[in-house]
């Protein structure tokens, strides 16, 4: 049965898609599929990145209220796109509301790290993505396959000091209708749910706390869910930054290799072209990156990667570009991607030092305050 990954095309290549063609979101991984065909009566699927974990049974659960309404989220996106055959994934053991779409297989499962009484002293690294176009030539998945890349390179360099969940590959994009394959799960749908996973940790007895996003979209309202969780635990220290290669090392290493001028790097980029021709370059199609760079820029409001200016705003995205890229993707380079992981790696270790710093300090205040 010709099985093929949805993240892996690019917006174009789905927009292409039959719309009766069978997509199928999964809870988990490890099904059998064999049993697809018969269910489904095609010969074609489309798998779509599962969702690592949430529901009851995957290690790491939030009420479930909160995760049916981010699957929900996601079937209304792609049903909004017109395709006809959305299924939901489970596991035979989950239950679903009712209104969903369900096939239950046997599997099910996730990569949630065996957590041990010796990582409640670890940072929690959380790796967020998200599923989206990236121009003509970078697929849906670049986001989620770098900042996996980060994350789990960032808790292998210090394993004693943080531990990474699985990747999470959906997030909030407030421009989806203008690309076909771009998610969004909703902002407040994106804030509960992550709220609920932190409180799901903190009952666990952790109380540090790295969400790490991949994906610009995704980052105010990150924002949002520091500080709901800041104030509900008030002795926990959760953080977020922008994206990666954002602090003053991480922007000496853009300087030191960029060939493009301000504005050449934002999305489908110089940076991250480059980036995914070093993790994955079988997904990268070079001669069909156009470069785009014609954004309309002010004083205070322009687009490059460390974005500047005193405006923030979220015009829409055809304004600035007509193939889902802002920046220089023809100039992505292996040799670029692999030296700015290696930084964006080092920036991210020294985050999970201040954010171990950071806790120790102010736990030993509330002490001599008592």
């Amino acid at each position: 049965m010709p099985l093929f990954r949805f993240e892996e095309l690019t917006w174009p290549e789905v927009a292409a898609l039959p719309r009766d063609l069978p997509l199928i979101l999964p809870l988990g991984e490890g099904y059998d599929l064999t049993a697809l065909p018969s269910l489904l009566r095609t010969d074609e699927t489309g798998i779509l990145p599962a969702i690592p974990f949430g529901w009851s049974g995957s290690g790491l659960e939030v009420r479930p209220e909160l995760f049916a309404e981010l699957v929900h989220s996601l079937v209304a996106n792609l049903l909004e796109d017109g395709f006809s055959r959305v299924f939901v994934l489970a596991p035979r053991t989950v239950s679903l509301p009712a209104g969903l779409p369900v096939i239950s297989l046997p599997g099910g499962a996730t990569r949630m790290p065996p957590f041990t009484a010796d990582d409640i002293e670890k940072a929690v690294i959380a790796p967020i993505g998200h599923t989206e176009q990236h121009g003509y030539h970078s697929p849906l998945s670049t986001d989620t396959l770098i900042i996996e890349a980060v994350g789990q390179g960032t808790a292998a360099a210090v394993p004693q000091q943080a531990v990474s969940l699985p990747v999470f590959p959906y997030g909030v994009s407030t421009h989806r209708r203008s690309f076909p394959g771009t998610f969004n799960v909703g902002g407040r749908t994106f804030e509960d749910f992550w709220l609920a996973v932190v409180d799901t940790l903190v009952s666990r007895g952790f109380t540090r706390f790295y969400l790490m996003s991949g994906h610009g979209g995704n980052s105010s309202f990150l924002v949002n869910v520091v500080k709901y969780a800041g104030e509900k635990y008030p002795h926990i220290f959760c953080a977020t930054s922008f994206l990666y290669l954002s602090g003053p090392k991480g922007a000496a290493a853009l300087e030191a290799k960029r060939q493009s001028p301000l504005g050449g790097m934002g999305h489908a980029c110089e940076l991250e072209t480059s980036l995914m021709l070093h993790l994955r370059p079988e997904l990268i199609h070079l001669e069909r990156a156009v470069d785009e760079m014609d954004f309309v820029t002010t004083p205070s409001y322009y687009m490059d990667w460390i974005e500047g200016g005193a405006l923030t705003a979220n015009p829409p995205w055809e304004d600035d570009t007509r193939t889902g890229a802002y920046g220089a993707g023809s100039l992505g380079t292996a040799e670029k991607g692999e030296y700015w992981l290696k930084v964006a790696i080092e920036e991210k270790v020294d985050h999970i030092a201040e954010i171990h710093e950071q806790y120790r300090r102010r736990r030993e205040r509330r002490m001599q305050s008592l």
